[in-house]
């Protein structure tokens, strides 16, 4: 389905990393659709030493995405078509446990989060206070609104994440931010694999680390709109907020004993690594 390129060594890395060896690994993975203009400042201001790899899963980009992130000296793995967000972040996941990561951030490669919060998220991971971090968009409405996030889709974002904050029991500010990060256990334990190839896949994942009992929080990451930046239109926002809430709905009849869902069945891949945080 998809075949993984290496870094090469031949040419050299723009991506360098320098900080003194850790205990733990760190891999960022860049689920990437024509992100060609945008990757190389992405990756630039991801602190250095602060991940030990990043995984570029590219799916069916038209432009030179690719080609970039080989001179960046990133891994590259190419999908021979397209299988839309959720699908990729599939290949991301099972890469990034492959590649032995004790920590995973998302990044998405279009400058829309800003990646120099990357060890602020690692170390909440590292610490142990939380399991998975979000970057939360809404630190105020007015920063939101000024960074260029539309009124609509600011006003859905407020009435889905108020209404799933009050079904899962949770308080963050922002479910739906492209920024994450986990402990390798999440994914080890989480049965992505059943989740949507679509934009709904980080609904699902959300409710389903509320459901094995994950500790969730987020920081607050600047964030950028602009052309070049990926989003969905009004119509696909809509469909997306619908989905949604059907999620929820998936949730508590499986917590009510009403339904067994197969999102909510634990996976059996192979366990950490003995000494994996």
């Amino acid at each position: 389905m998809f075949t993984i390129e290496p870094p090469s060594l031949d040419n050299p890395s723009e991506f360098a990393l320098h900080a003194p060896r850790k205990s733990y690994r760190v891999v960022a993975v860049m689920p990437a659709y024509n992100a060609a203009a945008t990757l190389r400042q992405t990756v630039a201001d991801i602190p250095a030493g602060s991940v030990d790899e990043i995984i570029l899963v590219d799916d069916g980009s038209r432009d030179n995405t690719v080609e970039i992130a080989r001179d960046l000296g990133l891994t590259v793995v190419i999908h021979d078509e397209n299988l839309g967000y959720g699908g990729n972040q599939k290949t991301c996941y099972r890469c990034a446990l492959e590649a032995g990561a004790d920590f995973i951030v998302m990044i998405h490669p279009d400058y829309q989060y800003d990646s120099r919060v990357v060890p602020a998220a690692i170390e909440f991971l590292r610490l142990g206070i939380c399991d998975c971090v979000l970057g939360s968009r809404i630190r105020t409405r007015r920063e939101a609104l000024n960074g260029g996030m539309p009124l609509y889709k600011y006003i859905a974002n407020r009435g889905l994440t108020i209404a799933e904050n009050m079904l899962l029991g949770q308080n963050l500010g922002d479910f739906h931010s492209g920024f994450r990060a986990y402990r390798r256990a999440v994914l080890e334990t989480i049965p992505f694999e059943h989740n949507s190839n679509d934009f709904v896949f980080d609904s699902e994942f959300l409710a389903q680390a509320v459901h094995f009992g994950f500790k969730l929080g987020d920081v607050p990451v600047p964030v950028r709109y602009f052309s070049e930046a990926s989003s969905i239109n009004f119509r696909r926002s809509l469909r997306y907020g619908c989905a949604t809430l059907l999620v929820m709905a998936r949730y508590w009849a499986q917590q009510l004993r009403l339904t067994r869902s197969p999102l909510f069945t634990p996976t059996k891949r192979e366990p950490s690594p003995k000494n994996a945080p």
